[in-house]
C-alpha cells in the first residue's frame, strides 16, 4: 500500500457543523454523522464527541494511521493549538492536537480550515497546475488558504491567511475578533444571510420574501440569488451589494498575494457562475494590472474539500 492510499481521517470543523470521514487516495470512502458545533458547551465536551465518532469510524477502518482536522480560526499549525475561534465562543488557547491524540491514540495534525480546503483544491480540484494558488472560503466567516509551490504558506507564527479580518471600513460593523469593519462582516455567508433577512423584512411583498416563505422561512446564502434569477429587484439589490463587498476584499487578496489562480469556495459558491460573473467587472477594475491575468474560478470539490484537505495534511505530515 503506497502512502497516498493509506487511509486517514479528515475532520472539517465548521462554525455550524463538524463533518468527518475516512479518506483514501482522493476519495472519501466513509462518513460519520455530522456534529452540531454549538450544541456543546465547551471545548472538552466537543473534543470528546469528535473522538467518539473518530473511534466509531476506526472500527470499520482499523488501517487508519493519522487524523487531520481543519478549524475556522487562529490555529498554530506547529503546536496544534487553537488560539481562538472567532465564531465559536469559549475556544481560547485550546491544545486540540494533544487532547485529540490522547483520546484517539493516533497522530493528529491541526490546521486552519481554509488552508485544508486550499490544499484539497490544489491537489484534486480547481488549483491543479497552479504554482501560486489561493482559495477563499465563504462560510460563517471568511478564510483564505495560500499555496506556494505546493506548500501551505503559514507565515512566521503558523497563522497566515486570516483575510476575513482585514478591514474594509475601519469605522464599520463590529467583529467578534475585536475590530470594526472586518471583511467577513460584509462578505461571509453569515453577512449575506443578514442582508437577505433585512431586505425581506423591509419588502414583505417581494419575490425574495416569497422565496423564503417557500423554504419554510429559512434564509440561506442562496435566497437572494434565487430571487434575482426570478427577476426580483429586491433580491438583485441584495446580490449587487454583497458582490460589491466580496469583490472589494478579493481585490485586496489578489493585489497582496498575486496568485495565478484564485478559487471561491464555501456555501455561497453554490450560486455558481453568476457569482463569478458578478465579481469579474470589479476584479478587472480594482486589481493591479500585473494581476489581471489571474484565473478566477469556483472551487470544485464541494463539501468534501475540508475533509480531503485535512486528510492530505495528515498524510503529508505523517510521512514527512
Amino acid at each position: 500500500m503506497t502512502a497516498s492510499t493509506i487511509p486517514s481521517i479528515g475532520i472539517d470543523f465548521g462554525g455550524t457543523s463538524i463533518k468527518m470521514g475516512v479518506v483514501k487516495g482522493a476519495e472519501v470512502i466513509a462518513h460519520a454523522p455530522s456534529i452540531a458545533t454549538q450544541e456543546y458547551g465547551n471545548p472538552d465536551q466537543l473534543i470528546e464527541a469528535i473522538a467518539q465518532f473518530v473511534n466509531m469510524l476506526r472500527l470499520n477502518h482499523p488501517e487508519v494511521q493519522a487524523i487531520g482536522m481543519g478549524m475556522p480560526g487562529f490555529v498554530n499549525f506547529y503546536q496544534g493549538t487553537v488560539y481562538t475561534l472567532t465564531n465559536v465562543p469559549g475556544w481560547n488557547n485550546v491544545p486540540v492536537k494533544d487532547m485529540l491524540q490522547a483520546a484517539c491514540g493516533l497522530p493528529v495534525y491541526v490546521e486552519n480550515d481554509a488552508n485544508c480546503a486550499a490544499l484539497a483544491e490544489y491537489y484534486a480540484g480547481a488549483g491543479q497546475g497552479s504554482k501560486r494558488f489561493v482559495t477563499i472560503t465563504l462560510g460563517t466567516g471568511i478564510g483564505a488558504g495560500i499555496i506556494h509551490n505546493g506548500k501551505i504558506f503559514h507565515g512566521g507564527n503558523g497563522m497566515a491567511g486570516e483575510v476575513g479580518h482585514t478591514c474594509i471600513d475601519y469605522q464599520g460593523l463590529p467583529c467578534p475578533c475585536g475590530r470594526r469593519g472586518c471583511w467577513e462582516q460584509y462578505a461571509s455567508a453569515s453577512a449575506l444571510k443578514r442582508f437577505t433577512a433585512q431586505a425581506q423584512l423591509g419588502n414583505p411583498d417581494s419575490i425574495l420574501a416569497r422565496v423564503i416563505r417557500e423554504h419554510d422561512g429559512h434564509v440561506s446564502g442562496q435566497s437572494a440569488f434565487m430571487a434575482a434569477r426570478l427577476g426580483d429587484p429586491v433580491g438583485q439589490q441584495v446580490c449587487d451589494m454583497y458582490v460589491g463587498y466580496l469583490a472589494a476584499g478579493i481585490a485586496n487578496v489578489v493585489n497582496i498575494f498575486q496568485p495565478d489562480t484564485l478559487a471561491i469556495g464555501g456555501g455561497v459558491s453554490k450560486a455558481g457562475q453568476v457569482l463569478i460573473d458578478g465579481i469579474l467587472p470589479y476584479f478587472h477594475k480594482y486589481v493591479f494590472h500585473a494581476a489581471s491575468g489571474a484565473r478566477f474560478t469556483l472551487a470544485s470539490l464541494g463539501n468534501d474539500a475540508g475533509a480531503y484537505g485535512a486528510f492530505k495534511l495528515a498524510l503529508d505530515a505523517f510521512h514527512a
